[in-house]
């Protein structure tokens, strides 16, 4: 199902996803913090089955492949895991340490890709991911020199295992890319996460006031258009090759955090920073591109 398009023209695109995602994030943790990240999450992701639902409905999509439907359902699954753990440890520790600690998913992520996609990783993929993981390493360093609290260690172990579920996460996106279209994958992640989450809802759901629901509609809106535009690049690229795309995620969690929840950032998050961009511009510079493999017979 993937089309013609240079991988670099991906990776832009990946890259734009995850500013958009970051931004999204600043949005939820004013959430969390105002509603605990159940009830942020599961709003949100009612207001997202409108926000993916009105255009997909609009595109007279055709029925979706059992194929299609068993990773929409696996990956929702997973993302509801993930998502419930990443929010509940954000609203515990600042944005930026928070994405710092999520970068160990695209670690992860480059070897599942190896084992589930049968992708190779090349040497340029791993020098790459090796000088952002050192920035990421630098940038907990100096946030260890803070005084944080209990709370910030639990959130920490929650974003470190939101983490993993992240990794498989990455992989899923790259298998559901290639048997469906990027519409039809933004609403099937709403709904089918919403579903999940309901289970819950007799104790856990309460209704939020007025004065929220804008934030909810924003966070659903941009929640949608970043699956979009990661979908359509994992559909063009490979996941080894997009991974390093996640630690640009850092550089927008650094400006919302300052702006928005007055964080401040520190030296060593500056050098830090400098070792990610560093590994993404090698990454975007890769000229490679392996063909697809057959996604339909590993799944």
């Amino acid at each position: 199902m993937s089309r013609p398009a240079s991988p670099l023209f991906a990776f832009a695109v990946a890259s734009l996803g995850i500013a958009i995602f970051s931004s999204m994030d600043a949005v939820m943790k004013g959430l969390v913090l105002a509603l605990g990240a159940y009830n942020a999450l599961t709003w949100r992701m009612m207001a997202g089955i409108v926000a993916s639902g009105v255009p997909y409905a609009l595109s007279r999509p055709k029925r979706p492949s059992r194929a299609a439907m068993r990773l929409h359902l696996l990956r929702a699954a997973v993302s509801a895991v993930m998502t419930l753990l990443f929010f509940w440890g954000l609203g515990r520790v600042p944005m930026a340490q928070a994405i710092a600690l999520a970068f160990i998913a695209p670690i992860i992520a480059l070897f599942l890709a190896t084992w589930l996609l049968k992708e190779r990783i090349t040497r340029v993929t791993i020098i790459a991911t090796a000088l952002a993981f050192a920035g990421v390493v630098l940038i907990l360093f100096g946030q260890a020199q803070a005084q944080l609290g209990r709370e910030a260690f639990w959130g920490a172990i929650a974003i470190l295992v939101s983490a993993v579920a992240y990794a498989w996460n990455i992989i899923l996106m790259r298998q559901q890319s290639l048997v469906a279209g990027a519409l039809e994958v933004a609403f099937y992640q709403s709904l089918f996460i919403f579903i999940v989450f309901m289970f819950a809802a007799p104790w856990l759901l309460a209704v939020p006031s007025m004065e929220h629901v804008p934030a909810i509609v924003l966070a659903a809106v941009l929640a949608t258009m970043s699956l979009f535009l990661l979908s359509w690049a994992y559909a063009r690229a490979e996941a080894n090759y997009l991974a390093p795309t996640e630690y640009t995620g850092f550089l927008w969690a650094t400006l919302w955090g300052w702006v928005v929840f007055d964080e401040g950032v520190s030296l060593f998050t500056v050098a830090g920073t400098a070792l990610i961009v560093g590994g993404c511009i090698i990454a975007a510079r890769r000229r490679d591109h392996a063909p697809v493999a057959d996604t339909e017979a590993q799944i």
